[in-house]
């Protein structure tokens, strides 16, 4: 009987010890709980209403924008005459984090293109944006996917699709990145041409 009065008095004296005031943190140390860590957890977005964009040549020649008039593209394609072959990049203009990679697919023209993007930190007037970029050598035929006038369609999985209307211009900025810069730059499409080809 004496034993098990001492065995429930070392209980109760080691539960007392249990409930003693908390741990003191050291300055300079963070303490954070488990559910903070991990990788960020991924979001999709829907798709942009693209109805009114439409493509125009960005300022320095070397590339061609897909945006609603006046607004931010969603999708730029630029063409590096320096390299030879000349490199060719796809850019989606989405929210991306470091060290993500995706396949992102293109349909039209009679064809289907699955190009490799990787999210790149790109340079922007405002600064920088984390976007996914996709680079090839020109001569690629997968990039045959834009030479021609039909709709087109780009899917980034978790980024919505991108509808994008029939045009002459991608086929053309291909051409001219094609043939290293000796062919007449692209012009900007009029609406009337637009409407023409739809």
């Amino acid at each position: 009987m004496r034993s098990c009065a001492l065995l429930l008095a070392s209980s109760l004296a080691l539960s007392a010890c249990d409930r003693s005031a908390p741990e003191q943190v050291p300055d300079g140390v963070q303490q954070i709980a488990l559910d903070d860590t991990g990788p960020p957890q991924a979001r999709a977005f829907p798709s942009p209403d693209t109805s009114g964009a439409g493509w125009t040549v960005a300022a320095n020649g070397q590339a061609i924008l897909f945006s609603d008039p006046g607004a931010d593209p969603w999708l730029t394609l630029a063409c590096d005459l320096s390299e030879d072959p000349a490199r060719f990049t796809i850019i989606r203009h989405a929210a991306a984090l470091p060290g993500q990679s995706a396949l992102f697919p293109f349909v039209g023209n009679g064809m289907r293109s699955r190009f490799l993007a990787d999210a790149t930190l790109g340079q922007t007037e405002d600064g920088g944006e984390w976007r996914w970029e996709a680079v090839l050598p020109v001569d690629d035929p997968q990039l045959d996917v834009f030479a021609g006038t039909r709709d087109l369609t780009a899917t980034l999985p978790g980024r919505g699709m991108l509808e994008i209307s029939s045009s002459r211009i991608p086929g053309q900025f291909l051409d001219w990145c094609r043939a290293g810069g000796e062919v007449a730059e692209p012009e900007e499409e009029t609406e009337a041409e637009a409407e023409s080809e739809s």
